[in-house]
């Protein structure tokens, strides 16, 4: 089904309350989709042009959008493509991030929406094994897709639309096995912009907190940009490390991926956490340049989690500070002057 891109005002009134009313389908802008030849559910972000040799800052970015899910079932991976106005692959250094969010439920972490997919350009394809592990969507439910992109190449292109594929096992089958559920823990929590200026030499930057319920970590990994040594989660209460990982880069030193930590195994699902106890994200870099690199610093861990039997993932608070200054965030309206409606509209519908 296709779903319209909404104004920032019209975004903040469809979201409403967790259960509230979700946006009505139209013709044009962005679209969540069930394909069945392909096995996936596809969100396709409105079309933009990219000029050549343009850099985020110098391209007009796909606007946000609230879509619908169109099919019950079980994600167990994700993608992110490009495609242009003919529907043929463009080079995937286009897409810096993609970013989708569930405004109904919490993160694990923190009071915020839950974050469903944060896919890098040196994320690549990731599957779970999809007879084991799946993450629940129902037909109908609300979620916000949006993505930054750039153009390094020499070729400008029109017309050009981000790809998010989520291959998913449909409602009505015994498997998967287990329920996961998406987390992520970034060392520039609680809200806000995630990058920050990266100091002279070598320097690290961390964020602590505890989970709402308890369960168990079955997978792991990171985003970090350039001059990144290593990124680490850890149980700040015991010293554990529970997933350390230095980026991969290739021959000229960009970072080109994160290693992820599959912390299952045939004796166990993989590594318990409990409210109980603190975590903590630490992000550490080496720059050389003897300057100050503007925004040139991020760190972020993000995987899969189970819950323990019997526990309901917690709901959104629409009324909590930090839930409206991230969603206004995730919505890019900071600054704007439908920032100060934010409080009314999230509290009347």
């Amino acid at each position: 089904m296709n779903i319209r891109f909404m104004g920032p005002l019209g975004c903040i009134l469809a979201l409403g309350t967790p259960g509230g009313p979700a946006p009505r389908p139209a013709d044009a802008g962005a679209r969540m989709i069930a394909d069945a030849r392909r096995g996936a559910m596809i969100i396709e972000l409105a079309p933009v042009d990219l000029p050549a040799h343009a850099s985020h800052h110098e391209v007009a970015q796909p606007p946000v959008a609230i879509l619908q899910v169109p099919a019950g079932g079980w994600i167990y991976g994700f993608h992110v493509e490009v495609v242009d106005a003919d529907g043929r692959l463009l080079p995937p250094e286009i897409v810096h991030h993609f970013n989708l969010i569930d405004p109904d439920h919490r993160e694990l972490f923190l009071p915020i929406s839950r974050r469903l997919v944060a896919a890098g350009k040196e994320t690549g394809e990731q599957r779970l094994p999809w007879l084991l592990f799946g993450l629940p969507l129902e037909r109908g439910s609300r979620v916000l897709a949006s993505a930054m992109v750039e153009n390094p190449t020499p070729v400008a292109y029109r017309g050009a639309r981000v790809r998010l594929v989520l291959p998913y096992v449909p409602d009505g089958r015994p498997w998967p096995f287990f329920r996961v559920f998406p987390w992520q823990l970034d060392v520039a929590f609680p809200v806000g912009d995630k990058s920050f200026d990266l100091p002279r030499g070598r320097w690290s930057k961390s964020y602590e907190g505890s989970p709402a319920v308890a369960g168990t970590v079955v997978a792991i990994g990171g985003h970090v940009h350039d001059l990144a040594e290593a990124i680490e989660f850890a149980d700040a209460t015991t010293g554990e490390v529970i997933y350390r990982a230095a980026p991969l880069t290739d021959s000229s030193g960009e970072v080109v991926g994160v290693p992820v930590g599959r912390l299952y195994r045939w004796r166990r699902l993989g590594v318990r956490i409990v409210p109980e106890h603190r975590y903590r994200v630490t992000v550490y870099y080496n720059n050389p340049s003897g300057a100050v690199i503007p925004d040139g610093g991020m760190g972020v861990v993000a995987g899969i989690f189970v819950p323990d039997r019997r526990v309901t993932w917690p709901a959104a608070n629409p009324a909590d500070s930090l839930y409206q200054q991230d969603l206004r965030h995730a919505m890019r309206l900071i600054g704007s002057e439908h920032d100060m409606n934010m409080h009314h509209a999230m509290s009347h519908h």
